[in-house]
């Protein structure tokens, strides 16, 4: 092994997919149990690493020498083993997370800001913080004097950055703070990158702020990282194009419509068109209820159904790069728009009503097309990133997908 990244849990990272297109050297994920890191470190064979939670600080303690950066923060991300063996700490963290402000826009110079968290990330946010002027920079933690139990002692907080791995996959959803409580706050900054939008980003969104989740980051520090290990520059600007690719490919492309607009057949185009897994959700809820959606409707009703729905959608939202079918009811529920936000691009197929069919489609028998779209197009409108018309051909439509997606 030339390069990799060093972590007790790697299974989400998207770092190896990064460094393949910084530089052309092996990068490879290096889980290893907390006894297991010392023995690594003095024997390993690397030329170069990072390290993500929870070994930066545990790291420092094997490294010959330390950066300026390193020493300052008291973390290390990235370690290079130098001619003579001996192994260098760096952290190149600073540089992703001040990536992450500077392309957001964000005004630090002044505002008060809230750090949740107190591990290495929170070390390197607070660095970076003080260096670009906040006024006061307050860490919270689960135990400190300023927890979760007295938030409402700053109220008046202009920024939130979370550097803890709550929200983090597979524990999507979850979130550690109401933004209710903070009517001052004006940038949310998650450095989460698997979801891509985590809870806390959804509710900063909902409410119109400045927002970023963190493969900006993960790639501004990693370009930093290749740097140091191949000991030469890279362009600034590969940072923004790689962010760019690296979000199409792992963002799923869900498809909403109404019932019979053909989302499951574009979506078995599209999935066969670019080499993604298709899911459709239908199919995914009568395979674990054991009967056909009609018969569910038979035997549990709506609500029934709609609980199965939610929960393929949790299940099946949660993931990367796929292409997921849902069916035509699915946005009528508050509950799903979450989880169909986290992780996709949400794609309207709008089709006229005369092409709709009826038939196997409980709702549109008993409620007739014309009412369920009255009731839903505003609710297609309203999730959607993308909208497409399908009265044409299939092929049709999945190729005007691909154009105006760019992928």
């Amino acid at each position: 092994m030339m390069y990799g990244l060093l972590g007790e849990r790697l299974g989400h990272s998207f770092s190896p997919a990064i460094h393949r297109q910084l530089g052309d050297y092996d990068y490879r994920l290096v889980e290893l149990a907390p006894e297991e890191v010392g023995p690594f470190l003095q024997s390993g064979d690397f030329r170069g690493l990072n390290v993500t939670v929870p070994y930066k600080k545990t790291v420092m303690a094997y490294c010959q020498q330390l950066s300026p950066a390193a020493q300052r923060i008291g973390s290390v991300n990235t370690i290079v083993r130098r001619e003579d063996g001996t192994l260098y700490g760096d952290n190149t963290d600073y540089d992703g997370f001040l990536y992450m402000l500077r392309q957001s826009g964000a005004e630090i110079a002044g505002k008060k800001a809230l750090v949740l968290g107190s591990g290495g990330a929170s070390l390197t946010v607070r660095t970076v913080l003080a260096d670009l002027g906040a006024r006061e920079i307050v860490i919270i933690s689960r135990s400190g004097p300023n927890n979760y139990e007295n938030l409402h002692l700053h109220r008046d907080a202009q920024i939130i950055v979370n550097a803890t791995p709550v929200g983090m996959y597979p524990n999507n959803g979850t979130v550690l703070l109401d933004l209710d409580q903070f009517p001052d706050c004006l940038g949310v900054f998650d450095l989460i990158y698997n979801p891509a939008m985590t809870q806390l980003l959804l509710d900063a969104q909902d409410r119109g702020l400045i927002w970023a989740n963190g493969l900006g980051m993960l790639v501004a520090q990693a370009k930093a990282a290749a740097e140091r290990f191949l000991g030469t520059s890279i362009p600034d600007g590969r940072v923004e194009e790689i962010t760019a690719r690296m979000e199409k490919e792992t963002r799923n492309l869900l498809l909403i419509g109404m019932p019979g607009c053909g989302k499951t057949t574009v979506g078995q185009l599209l999935s066969q068109r670019l080499g993604r897994t298709l899911v459709d959700l239908d199919e995914a809820v009568e395979q674990e209820a054991g009967c056909t959606i009609p018969q569910l409707f038979q035997q549990e009703g709506e609500e029934g159904f709609r609980a199965r729905e939610h929960e393929a959608l949790c299940r099946t939202g949660k993931q990367s790069g796929l292409v997921i079918a849902c069916g035509g009811g699915i946005v009528t529920r508050p509950e799903n728009r979450a989880p169909m936000r986290q992780n996709s691009t949400v794609i309207y197929l709008r089709r006229d009503l005369e092409r709709l069919p009826l038939a196997g489609r409980p709702l549109s028998q008993s409620v007739g097309p014309e009412e369920l779209y009255r009731r839903r197009a505003p609710l297609y409108e309203g999730l959607a990133h993308l909208t497409v018309d399908n009265n044409g051909t299939p092929e049709e439509t999945v190729e005007e997908i691909i154009r105006r997606l760019e992928l």
